[in-house]
């Protein structure tokens, strides 16, 4: 089995850089995915229904949405 040089070797130049731009696609799909911090800016977002609705009610309904 031919190693991945000299396969490398016997390709044309615009083909050697196909195979380095997928390899360094392959290299990055699988890089761990950068984790970013939870924003919580929507927090407090709906204070003024509080009054109107409980955490039971908001839950029933969204599970009727849901499977609509």
């Amino acid at each position: 089995m031919e190693s991945i040089e000299e396969i490398m070797a016997s390709l044309p130049p615009e083909h050697q850089q196909e195979v380095r731009d997928f390899a360094m696609f392959l290299a990055e799909k699988r890089a761990k995915p950068k984790r970013r911090r939870l924003r919580l800016d929507w927090a407090g977002g709906l204070k003024e229904f509080r009054d109107q609705y409980t955490s039971l009610e908001l839950q029933k309904d969204s599970l009727d949405w849901w499977s609509d």
